[in-house]
């Protein structure tokens, strides 16, 4: 079977440097054990939050300041059970925090009702009252756009309680995902075995150019997705009542309002992503999936094909090093402020780059408001990590600038637009490297990654923001959320979006348990929206250099203080109409075009 390593195994320089969050566990449990019994920092303002404006301005920083706190120990725990969560005692650690949070919770639910009795009129009052209130005006406005939807205090006081038991499904996937599962070994061309992993059949096999590796590694991913179904749909499907129950007890007209509220997003500016990408993608990518079949002389283009490299013989390696040295180039264009965080970034240990038994597979950014990011990827040495990399270092790069501009409540932007700094990374690191070649195989390469980009986040993610809009619908009007009935929604939905381009098996339908993001919200939709605004931005920054760049800046720094159409206006976009959509499209069809154009 495997041959990876166990977390205990890999050398520090490719692990991150949790000593900046806690300097030892010991730290971080005796943190634990403080924020459980200084919750009364925040709790004795109950019933007289809102009495005059310098007890709410007390408040609200007493709020900000431990809410600080809870993040680093949170951080701390999720951290660690990412790195390897098959080890018990990080699943206990991870336990422990949750149980602590769903009691704090509970503690603090105080807060947004009595917040919520705030009228308009006196909300402004107390503004014009007390100076550093303004800090907190967003927040305030926000909590107040709730109102509509907010139940009786003690009822709200029950649901923060259950916080923990809400949770359950996606840490069950989870925990399942990175502890239960195993995959059979595949063989190399000469018998030797491979060891095969979730993450290994995600970031390595998937886009491997041996057509029998890449379809065996597929079939040994697909025939344990299968041994899982039943349980992952029972997951899925709590997961979905949880939604849209609460969505009812609520008052929301359905689960989509209610998902869409805390994004700041109308339902036309949802659907028009969700229906304009695929309308008119889907022509575009088919033609690509056409010309792969055709350079790849397949009989068939296979769902697990989709992936393959269009020049299997050109698939450039890369060190981790060699990837570090491009990216900082690449985004030399952003300026020197920017530049030096990347180079923090990239140097102190923010990115956990390992592959380990145990490790949750993909990639994330994680960022604790006044430490710094942390960046979790398994470097496998192809070309194309070092565009996931550069994703990741947009998150980061964003976060530690509104982290840095920003108070604590005015840090996060909508889910909506969060997308948008990372996607923006990879644009300008094709970009530098289709400037400084002249190799046409290497351009060739080049564009193909780019339209893995896009492929990701304008096709895989669209396509599961596509099957959520139909597990909903399907869930909303009484339908049991079986695995049958899963599988066969993902697999329509891929089926209407490739056509007859691409022949699809059973196990294409098993994909929708790939993916953490059902736990997540309406959150996979937000990846095309990001990549629209990173799209046009990019664009900007090609054409007008720096003053782009700083005004890309100034976006970033502004973090959560503006919503989200306000915060892509402010880019120069405006995603209130489906025209960036539509341009975003007509650019990947472009860069189909090229492709075409470069074997004639």
């Amino acid at each position: 079977m495997s041959t990876r390593l166990q977390r205990s195994e890999v050398p520090n320089e490719k692990t991150w440097d949790l000593t900046d969050l806690f300097t030892s566990q010991e730290a971080w449990e005796k943190e634990l054990e403080a924020i459980q019994s200084d919750v009364s920092e925040v709790t004795q303002y109950k019933g007289k939050l809102v009495s005059n404006a310098t007890t709410l301005l007390k408040g609200l920083t007493a709020f900000e300041n431990y809410q600080k706190r809870l993040i680093y120990v949170s951080t701390y725990a999720h951290l660690r059970a990412s790195a390897d969560g098959s080890d018990p005692a990080n699943q206990r650690d991870a336990a422990k925090v949750a149980s602590a949070l769903a009691s704090i919770s509970a503690q603090l639910s105080f807060f947004q009702s009595e917040l919520l009795t705030l009228s308009e009129e006196e909300m402004e009052q107390f503004l014009q009252e007390e100076e550093g209130l303004v800090t907190y005006k967003k927040l305030l406005t926000d909590t107040l756009e709730q109102k509509p939807y907010t139940l009786a205090p003690e009822m709200e006081e029950t649901l923060a309680a259950l916080g923990e038991v809400h949770d359950a499904p996606f840490m069950i996937y989870e925990r399942s995902k990175s502890s239960d599962m195993t995959f059979d070994s595949i063989e190399n061309d000469q018998g030797k075995e491979l060891p095969m992993s979730a993450a290994l059949y995600e970031d390595r096999y998937e886009l491997e150019a041996n057509t029998r590796i890449r379809r065996d590694a597929y079939q040994s991913f697909t025939k344990t997705l299968n041994q899982y179904k039943h349980t992952y749909a029972a997951t899925y499907a709590t997961e979905v009542t949880k939604q849209v129950t609460l969505a009812r007890l609520r008052n929301y007209d359905s689960v989509t309002d209610m998902l869409l509220t805390p994004q700041q997003v109308t339902k036309e500016m949802y659907h028009n992503q969700l229906d304009v990408s695929q309308k008119e993608l889907a022509p575009h990518m088919r033609r690509y999936a056409k010309l792969l079949k055709e350079k790849l002389g397949l009989d068939e283009l296979r769902y697990a094909d989709l992936k393959a490299p269009l020049d299997p013989e050109y698939n450039p390696t890369t060190t981790y090093e060699e990837a570090k040295a491009i990216i900082l180039k690449a985004l030399q264009v952003m300026g020197p402020e920017y530049s030096e965080i990347m180079q923090k970034g990239l140097s102190e240990r923010w990115i956990d780059l390992a592959d380990n038994i145990g490790k949750q597979t993909g990639a994330f950014c994680s960022s604790p408001y006044g430490v710094h990011p942390y960046i979790l990827i398994t470097w496998t040495d192809k070309m194309r990590g070092a565009f996931v990399l550069a994703h990741e270092l947009g998150h980061a790069g964003h976060f530690y600038l509104a982290g840095k501009h920003q108070s604590l409540v005015n840090t996060d932007p909508s889910t909506y637009f969060v997308e948008a700094p990372s996607t923006i990374n990879e644009l300008l690191l094709a970009n530098h490297l289709l400037n400084k070649t002249n190799d046409k195989r290497m351009k060739r390469w080049v564009i193909t990654q780019l339209i893995g980009t896009y492929y990701h986040n304008f096709v895989t993610h669209l396509l599961e923001g596509e099957y959520q809009r139909r597990v909903y619908d399907l869930a909303e009007a009484g339908t049991p959320l079986t695995a049958d009935v899963l599988t066969q929604q993902k697999l329509e939905a891929l089926q209407n979006f490739w056509g007859d381009t691409v022949t699809f098996d059973d196990g294409a339908g098993l994909t929708w348990m790939r993916q953490p993001h059902y736990y997540m919200g309406l959150y996979p939709y937000t990846y095309s929206a990001g990549l629209t605004v990173a799209t046009a931005v990019a664009q900007r920054i090609k054409t007008d250099g720096k003053t782009a760049a700083d005004n890309w800046l100034e976006v970033l720094k502004a973090g959560g203080s503006l919503k989200p159409l306000n915060l892509i206006k402010k880019a120069g976009v405006d995603m209130a109409k489906p025209d960036a959509i539509k341009e975003a499209v007509s650019f990947i069809g472009s860069l189909v075009d090229e492709l075409e154009e470069s074997y004639e």
